[in-house]
């Protein structure tokens, strides 16, 4: 199987299924990417196939100065970025009322969440955690994704964003703050309503 890099030689010279490939490759990944940003499947594909026209016409431009991989997840953040700005999509509660309110999320699932990183062990968890991620505000949201899902460093992020990086640790511990006190919540809440259902559901 040919490298990325082999690849990407391959499409600077002028070859289209070498691209083909490295869409293949990693269309995936986008997709996967922009839906954790933008919340349904529709907005999620054009993001994916906007980031690869990006790619493909700044090809020339990318010196290898990180993974191909690497220069992809950037280049998806900032088309979902661009996305929601332009959008302005829904509205939606800063973090402060979220924490403030408690937020509403009751979602009747089985199974224990303990922590954000848990909640991946099941795909019913997975779904909760998509929701909640949702209910961020985009700046929460952003240092969330590219944090927890993309694994970029908070020096990366920071130069992403252009903010400092104490800022971005911030906005990252309030933002995992809120998706486990919502998580443990539905936790709670679950575990309340199989009492209730083992005893057969009093007042009824």
């Amino acid at each position: 199987m040919p490298s990325d890099e082999e690849l990407l030689a391959r499409s600077r010279d002028g070859d289209a299924e070498a691209f083909t490939l490295l869409v293949e490759r990693y269309q995936r990944m986008l997709f996967t990417i922009a839906y954790r940003f933008l919340g349904n499947t529709e907005d999620a594909c054009d993001a994916a196939q906007e980031a690869l026209v990006r790619a493909f016409k700044n090809l020339a431009a990318f010196r290898g100065q990180c993974s191909f991989k690497t220069w992809l997840q950037h280049i998806i953040a900032n088309v979902c970025r661009d996305e929601l700005r332009r959008l302005k999509r829904r509205p939606t509660l800063s973090l402060d009322n979220l924490l403030e309110t408690g937020g509403g999320f009751r979602e009747l699932s089985a199974g224990k969440v303990t922590s954000p990183e848990e909640v991946f062990l099941t795909r019913e968890g997975e779904d909760r955690l998509h929701r909640l991620i949702q209910a961020l505000t985009p700046e929460y949201r952003v240092v969330v994704i590219m944090r927890d899902l993309q694994g970029f460093s908070y020096e990366e992020i920071a130069s992403h964003l252009g903010c400092p990086v104490g800022t971005v640790k911030s906005r990252l511990s309030r933002a995992r703050h809120f998706l486990r006190q919502h998580l443990v919540q539905e936790r709670e809440h679950v575990a309340g309503l199989g009492v209730y259902m083992a005893k057969g559901g009093e007042g009824r």
